[in-house]
């Protein structure tokens, strides 16, 4: 009995050692992601992939005319944690000619980057003292902005987009709070509607997690579901322009791993140069059942910014 316990208690630690070493993750050496796939000093990353082929087939896509906007209304009360989003109306002036004609303005007070349904930027996160293409934090970092990999650099993105609605795969509404997205479960909502990733598409990822948006900001805000690293390696490796979901941060929040602090940042944005898209407002797309369509979105033009909050949209 003694030799049998012995051997539960051998293969039960194993098999945790196992699975703590599936999910943990890295940082690859500089030497192993620097140059970037489009060369030394490029800003673009996957954006280098925009041009009139790719908005020629996304075009192809729009049959009905549709659109579905897929941005979250900025006020003060959606989830922000420690950012902040305050609006001061600012009344200017009565003109006193005959057809009065009054004027208002606003003073916004925001971290505009990273509020909201937002992109994010190369310049958003690191890997030490370095972001994507090895530009150096300490290099680039101005009082007023980064020098390098602003979000001024991200054109008007149009391109071939799928939703992938793992929560609908499931047969649920929304997905556990710690439910780490597989490549199986990419693969499989794929084979579900005889899709496939293609490069430089924009990989649009329903949680249902975006139900919370504004109905409980404090469990929104705390974790929830997404790719875990597995997943983001192997999208990753399609090449696409982007990737987003309705969750706050893409992966899944916390890591399995404990010692990580969301390695899919990384991975997409330092390592590969692709761009992440958050906190999507997709329950409406979800409900109209399209899985193909063209994606626009344009980011803001702000110099030096780590991202910009965007209004992106589906046209089919």
């Amino acid at each position: 009995m003694r030799f049998f316990s012995i051997m539960i208690f051998f293969m039960l630690n194993t098999l945790t050692w196992k699975m703590v070493e599936a999910q943990s993750w890295t940082p690859p050496a500089e030497v192993d992601r620097c140059p970037s796939q489009w060369g030394a000093g490029d800003q673009l990353g996957s954006a280098n992939l925009m041009g009139p082929a790719a908005v020629m087939r996304a075009a192809q896509l729009i049959r009905q005319g549709e659109i579905v906007e897929l941005g979250n209304v900025l006020h003060g009360s959606i989830p922000l944690g420690s950012r902040h989003f305050d609006l001061f109306p600012k009344p200017t002036s009565m003109n006193p000619l005959s057809n009065r004609r009054g004027s208002n303005e606003e003073l916004v007070v925001t971290e505009l980057g990273q509020i909201g349904t937002q992109l994010d930027g190369f310049s958003h996160q690191s890997i030490g003292n370095t972001f994507y293409n090895c530009f150096r934090v300490d290099e680039t970092m101005t009082r007023n902005g980064f020098t390098s990999l602003g979000i001024e650099n991200v054109p008007m993105l149009m391109t071939r987009g799928i939703l992938l609605d793992i929560a609908e795969l499931k047969g649920v509404d929304m997905l556990a709070e710690d439910y780490e997205i597989t490549v199986e479960d990419i693969q499989a909502e794929l084979e579900r509607h005889d899709l496939s990733i293609e490069s430089g598409d924009a990989v649009i990822i329903h949680t249902g997690w975006g139900v919370l948006w504004e109905l409980d900001v404090p469990r929104y805000l705390r974790g929830g579901p997404g790719i875990g690293v597995e997943a983001a390696e192997w999208l990753a490796a399609k090449n696409p322009m982007i990737v987003g979901a309705d969750n706050q941060p893409v992966e899944v929040q916390p890591n399995p791993d404990p010692e990580l602090s969301l390695p899919v940042h990384q991975i997409m944005l330092v390592v590969n140069g692709i761009h992440l898209l958050e906190r999507l407002k997709l329950d409406e797309l979800a409900k109209r059942d399209v899985y193909e369509f063209a994606f626009v979105m344009q980011p803001l033009k702000i110099l030096g910014a780590t991202g910009s909050t965007v209004n992106p949209a589906v046209i089919y």
